[in-house]
């Protein structure tokens, strides 16, 4: 039986997971610097070993209310087509192995911003994990609908 490994994370007490391969590392950061007229995803940019990484606040991808970068930020540090990118989330989970059997496609009641990020879900000990597309989460110029 074929299986995935997921890094998990929490947004709004939503549980989420991206592909560990698409992940770079796990950190949290406390000093970004903003970015004047960038989209409203961006948070900001911190640097990290001397490579400037673009914070994007997932919440706002999912259509909430920005979260304040202040105090020790929850970042993953995903491996995009070009540079990495980051993801702002509430807290970090573990990570877990799935089998490819237990993947379902997105419910039909998950609707607006969510439903253009999730690509699936898979149900974990009384939780859903909602497995997100990686390129459209950093994606800041989509537009959401």
């Amino acid at each position: 039986m074929a299986s995935r490994q997921f890094a998990t994370f929490e947004v709004a007490e939503q549980l989420f997971g991206v592909e560990v391969h698409t992940v770079q590392e796990v950190l949290s950061y406390s000093e970004y610097t903003p970015v004047p007229l960038a989209p409203p995803a961006i948070g900001g940019l911190f640097n990290l070993r001397g490579q400037v990484i673009a914070a994007v606040d997932l919440r706002v991808q999912l259509g909430m209310a920005r979260k304040a970068l202040e105090g020790q930020v929850m970042n993953v540090i995903l491996r995009g087509d070009g540079e990495p990118v980051s993801l702002v989330v509430d807290r970090i989970g573990e990570v877990v192995d799935l089998d490819d059997d237990t993947f379902e496609p997105p419910p039909d009641t998950l609707s607006g911003p969510t439903r253009d990020l999730v690509v699936g879900t898979f149900k974990l000990d009384g939780r859903l994990m909602l497995a997100l597309d990686v390129n459209a989460a950093v994606d800041t110029l989509r537009v959401t609908t």
